[in-house]
């Protein structure tokens, strides 16, 4: 149902640095760019992430109670998505680790916007 989840920037140059080493640990890399806006994802795969300066033309703000939620396909690559996070710009808001008893496994990090997201991946509750 989802096809894309947009994020706003202040700064989309600073913002296009993180997102593509993001993009690119996920084996995907940018499937539209326009002048204020790049969204990256595969064109017919999973649901997207795009980042973008606000139409309205006032600053991008961070919503309370939001995160885009990216999924891993192992433990390994959360620490990876975590570590690529913080080394091009993003700071920490969790180390990766379980989360509950369910195999629930994740890392929680925010873009140099402050736009909060996850790595996560479930793993059986091994």
């Amino acid at each position: 149902m989802i096809g894309y989840v947009t994020v706003g920037s202040n700064d989309l140059p600073r913002s296009a640095k993180f997102y593509d080493a993001i993009a690119a640990e996920m084996g995907v890399g940018r499937m539209m760019e326009f002048g204020t806006f790049i969204a990256w994802g595969k064109m017919g795969g999973a649901p997207g992430i795009a980042a973008t300066k606000p139409f309205d033309g006032q600053a991008a703000t961070v919503g309370n109670g939001v995160m885009v939620a990216l999924e891993a396909a192992s433990k390994e690559q959360v620490h990876r998505l975590y570590d690529i996070a913080l080394a091009n710009g993003g700071s920490d808001e969790g180390a990766p680790g379980p989360r509950g008893d369910d195999g629930f496994y994740a890392a929680y990090f925010r873009d140099p916007d402050g736009n909060k997201l996850n790595a996560f991946t479930m793993t059986g509750g091994d």
